[in-house]
């Protein structure tokens, strides 16, 4: 009953719009670490098929709390195609919840066969291993950072928004939000009980307490964070604060901080400053150079 209680952190559901005519989505199933059969939606360049099928980057592109695949296809727009690579959104399974995993180990563990999961369900789409990245939004942009910790052998880069990285901190602060004691009792269901009863399952999702493997891991990353968020509040001692110990504990780190007043998560999109991160991966051309290849 928990999966439906809530609505998804932007609110009530708006209508979304259709594809854009340049990319083709493809909806695939598999199995999650519970043995449950969840949904993940594909987003490829639409002249990409069985016919045509060089290898191409893969974006592992991960939803916020409450969010489904749908509703983080519509993040990207036409930018599938203008980069040529591929997006695959997952719903994901927490230990109890769906779509409230909120870094359930065993769901990173999910996230990072993501590429597997891609190829046997489509296997005339050709992954380039060498360029699979990782990016999320919220309790998304939380499990993309955990999935950089614990599986940096899998990304060539990865980008965090407006991220919580305390969930500790997090369960207090629900009390501050709409249907915060709902929330509380969410996060007690799918994590097994309170910050004070079970520290210990509160710190393995945290991205701060893996701020050292984050920092050691040799994967680019950029975190992004907003100095008005009202959803997860003082992110200067959330993602800000994962930063500064990441440049702490090695300066030379390949992480990079973009800091701005939009609404939550509202710069992980396609219209906002989605392009940015990707062309700091090299993964659209950059302003104002020509398209490569086919639309």
């Amino acid at each position: 009953m928990f999966a439906t209680a809530l609505p998804t952190t932007a609110g009530a559901r708006r209508p979304l719009p259709p594809p854009p005519p340049s990319v083709r989505v493809r909806t695939i199933h598999y199995l999650a670490h519970d043995g449950r059969l969840r949904r993940a939606d594909i987003q490829l360049p639409r002249w990409y098929g069985p016919r045509d099928h060089p290898r191409i980057p893969l974006i592992i592109s991960l939803h916020g709390r409450g969010g489904d695949a749908e509703e983080n296809v519509s993040r990207w727009g036409a930018l599938p195609a203008v980069g040529r690579f591929a997006v695959v959104s997952p719903e994901g399974q927490g230990r109890r919840l769906p779509l409230y995993s909120w870094g359930d180990p065993r769901e990173i563990d999910d996230l990072a066969r993501m590429p597997q999961i891609v190829e046997h369900a489509l296997p005339w789409l050709r992954i380039d291993r060498h360029r699979v990245y990782a990016f999320g939004g919220s309790m998304g942009g939380q499990e993309t950072l955990l999935l950089v910790a614990q599986h940096p052998h899998l990304l060539a880069g990865a980008a965090a928004f407006d991220a919580p990285t305390n969930m500790a901190v997090r369960y207090g602060a629900f009390a501050r939000l709409r249907f915060g004691r709902r929330l509380q009792r969410m996060a007690r269901f799918e994590i097994g009980g309170t910050p004070q009863t079970l520290p210990g399952a509160y710190a393995v999702r945290s991205p701060l307490d893996w701020a050292k493997r984050i920092a050691f891991s040799g994967v680019p990353l950029q975190i992004w964070w907003s100095r008005r968020d009202r959803i997860v509040v003082d992110q200067a001692q959330e993602s800000g604060r994962l930063y500064r110990e990441i440049e702490e504990l090695d300066p030379s780190a390949p992480v990079h901080e973009y800091v701005g007043s939009w609404a939550h998560t509202a710069e992980m999109r396609a219209t906002a400053k989605l392009p940015v991160a990707l062309r700091a991966f090299h993964l659209l051309p950059q302003a104002g150079a020509p398209a490569r290849g086919k639309t």
